[in-house]
């Protein structure tokens, strides 16, 4: 059974307010690149999160590959554990995504050496967790059950996790409904393993009523995506509200498509709205260019105009010295995550 409203506001209360971003190091390409024994690069996050840190942010989101479990057990719970510490140690929680229907690649998820990127596409070579088939085939289903039930096990107590967002974006990828049996088990599996974590999954599509009418039923705390100009999301956020619970906005910041730092985030500041941008540091995802390249036959590699996501270059340097200003004045304006925890 699910949080009830008063717990879901309690455990918000004691949190504060939530400026996160969501994060894949620079030097990894997708999920599976990011976890990999081979490829898992724990010098650049800890630079990376120590940026975020200095920025002002609490929190962070990530995303697991179910891929890289199914080889790597240990060895994926013994990296997770190091992401969590270095984390910690710059002041920042952990929101985990475990399942994802994104496909910007149009490739499903495979181990070994990644695609490079294509030069001037957002987020070319982004593959699905667990991937589509093993969503609609039942047959994966014990091991995808494991999965789930294993993580969630393990990082059960542990407080450097904020809280188990179990499935991004179900239904992406002209999914649909067909995700839809998935959806309800996965929150069937994590609740086995009682977390003291909340769980939750996204809204993000409002036409897809069933899949929406399961997330609101079955999450904590009700989290949600928008990408859209400020009256939009205001919208969003009012019909929201009847429900009743804490909102946290885990995906947002799209410049080109007026989502931007300087109309949104003192609008989630003053309304007390969690916020998780995308995302931090402009690497190898290159999602510095916007969702119309996945369409465009074009090789271009020169940097855009205008970032659609991103803060950060890859030395550091911010892409807009307003922004981070904007930003450093809304979380200075806040009462930490940690302060807020020892009052």
């Amino acid at each position: 059974m699910n949080w009830t409203k008063n717990k879901a506001w309690e455990w918000y209360e004691n949190v504060g307010w939530l400026c996160g971003f969501n994060y894949v190091p620079s030097t990894a390409i997708n999920t599976t690149e990011m976890w990999q024994c081979e490829t898992f690069d724990l010098q650049t996050i800890d630079r990376e999160l120590g940026w975020a840190e200095q920025l002002g942010f609490n929190s962070c989101r990530i995303f697991i590959q179910y891929l890289v479990w199914t080889v790597d057990k240990k060895g994926l719970l013994k990296r997770i554990d190091k992401f969590l510490d270095v984390a910690n140690h710059h002041k920042i929680t952990t929101v985990m995504c475990l399942m994802d229907d994104c496909a910007f690649s149009g490739k499903q998820p495979y181990l070994g050496p990644q695609d490079n990127p294509k030069p001037g596409i957002h987020n070319s070579c982004w593959t699905p967790s667990p991937g589509h088939e093993r969503v609609i085939n039942r047959s994966f289903w014990p091991d995808l059950e494991a999965y789930i039930n294993e993580i969630v096990s393990h990082f059960s107590a542990d407080h450097r996790i904020l809280m188990w967002d179990l499935y991004n974006e179900a239904g992406n990828a002209k999914m649909g409904n067909k995700s839809l049996p998935l959806l309800k088990e996965c929150f069937i599996w994590a609740r086995t393993a009682k977390p003291i974590q909340p769980l939750t999954a996204c809204i993000y599509d409002k036409d897809l009523h069933d899949i929406n009418e399961v997330v609101l039923k079955l999450s904590d705390i009700i989290t949600f995506h928008n990408y859209n100009p400020l009256p939009h999301l205001k919208m969003v956020v009012e019909k929201l509200r009847a429900f009743s619970r804490p909102l946290i906005c885990t995906e947002w910041m799209a410049r080109s498509r007026g989502s931007r730092i300087n109309t949104h985030l003192p609008f989630f500041c003053q309304e007390g709205i969690g916020c998780y941008i995308w995302g931090l540091v402009n690497g190898k995802t290159q999602t510095s260019f916007g969702w119309e390249t996945l369409e465009s036959a074009s090789k271009r590699a020169e940097e855009p105009g205008e970032w659609f996501h991103d803060l950060l270059h890859p030395n550091g340097e911010p892409y807009s010295d307003e922004e981070i200003q904007i930003l450093r004045e809304q979380t200075n304006s806040s009462i930490s995550l940690n302060e807020k925890r020892l009052l």
